[in-house]
């Protein structure tokens, strides 16, 4: 059984910056894709960042490119990320989630994923 946790959600004015973890347990990770996704209210759930284990490939939205930055612990099971000049627009339940033979076409894709988080909220206002 795969639990993922997540950890570092929190309140911020506008350009402020927050940290994410999610800590997986119940397996090790060394195929597929780990990251996060988020969903504000009235929306639908939308890809942020993901990193595929193999080859260390990491790929992001748009929309935060160049704010955020998704990295890793392999020792510890943990993805993290970092988000700097945090927007209002930001604002949502953010998400874990992880999967071992998500190819890449869908890495974008919230269905593709088996595994989730409990979700971490992140307000982003003045």
């Amino acid at each position: 059984q795969v639990q993922l946790v997540e950890s570092g959600g929190g309140s911020v004015q506008p350009g402020g910056s927050l940290r994410l973890s999610c800590a997986a347990s119940g397996r090790t990770f060394s195929s597929g894709a780990m990251g996060w996704f988020r969903q504000a209210p009235g929306k639908e759930r939308e890809f942020v960042s993901v990193i595929r284990w193999n080859g260390n490939y990491i790929y992001y939205a748009d929309s935060v490119k160049g704010r955020f930055t998704l990295s890793r612990n392999n020792a510890k099971n943990t993805v993290y990320l970092q988000m700097n000049s945090l927007k209002p627009e930001d604002t949502g339940t953010y998400y874990c989630a992880a999967d071992t033979t998500i190819i890449l076409s869908s890495i974008r894709n919230p269905r593709a994923y088996d595994y989730w988080g409990q979700g971490t909220q992140v307000t982003v206002s003045s």
